[in-house]
């Protein structure tokens, strides 16, 4: 009595071969149809989204920063970090986790360093200042092998600008010329399927070069990085698509092709039917 599956006896149903044609391109159809889904639904969909706030509180006001820089036509001896933001901090010739690396036989040098900025705006600038003795014509042309803010990310599929300015070269610019880059940090946010959240930076840069004159002459020329923090954070969210969504879809595939193939067929069936009838009747 409940039975909503009536079924048909077999003697009562007429096969045909437009219905087994139809029949076989319907399994071929949601056999493509079931594997796009199951791809999808293995795979890890990465989500983004903006908001106003500072997502690492637990940093103590301070963001990593990853510098590694060649000056191929000064000495490392002349080479320094200095470092200066707007809550006071002025330091010239930070030396911690740095290291100095000679090139072109000692006449440059490579330098490579991690250090720590506020959250406020200031700069970070490579220089001759720390010397004890300025050079005359200090040569700041240089490549930026790597400059990046907090933890590294090695994630598939996320395009940013974490090293925008890698592999930059100034090796053709002014000798005597000073080099400003003006940098936008952007705060990013990744967190994966286990809700693991990891802090890192983004950056965009616009940078000009300047042979600078004061009363006195021409100033001492450095490579300058002045930043700037913006409010808006980025965040990047790993995703799968729940179960009960992929059953639902298998579900629709494979009720909605055999209602469509079923329509199909009737259609085929009944012109044929309709078409053999006539046939009869003008030999009639």
């Amino acid at each position: 009595v409940f039975d909503i599956y009536r079924k048909v006896p077999k003697d009562l149903t007429q096969p045909t071969y437009t219905g087994a044609f139809i029949s076989i391109c319907c399994c071929v159809f949601m056999l493509f149809l079931f594997l796009s889904e199951l791809t999808g639904f293995i795979a890890t969909e990465i989500v983004n989204e903006l908001y106003v706030d500072d997502p690492d509180k637990d940093s103590g006001g301070k963001i990593d920063v990853s510098l590694n820089i060649s000056l191929p036509n000064l000495h490392c001896d002349l080479v320094g970090l200095d470092i200066q933001d707007e809550m006071g901090r002025h330091e010239v010739g930070h030396i911690e986790n740095s290291m100095k690396v000679p090139l072109n036989n000692g006449h440059g040098c490579r330098f490579e360093g991690e250090f720590s900025i506020n959250k406020v705006p200031g700069n970070f600038h490579v220089s001759t200042h720390s010397a004890t003795a300025q050079p005359q014509s200090p040569d700041m042309t240089h490549i930026i092998h790597k400059l990046a803010f907090g933890e590294k990310l090695q994630v598939q599929h996320v395009r940013g600008a974490f090293n925008a300015l890698g592999g930059a070269n100034r090796l053709q610019s002014n000798a005597l010329a000073s080099h400003d880059y003006i940098l936008k940090i952007v705060p990013t946010v990744y967190e994966d399927l286990g809700g693991k959240q990891r802090f890192s930076y983004q950056y965009t840069v616009a940078n000009k070069e300047y042979v600078a004159y004061s009363h006195t002459g021409r100033i001492i020329p450095a490579i300058w990085f002045r930043y700037d923090l913006s409010p808006i954070t980025v965040k990047y969210t790993e995703r799968r698509q729940p179960f009960y969504r992929f059953i639902t879809t298998i579900c629709a595939i494979i009720g909605g092709t055999f209602t469509v193939a079923g329509i199909i067929d009737s259609c085929i069936f009944t012109a044929s039917e309709a078409w053999k009838k006539i046939q009869i009747g003008k030999m009639s």
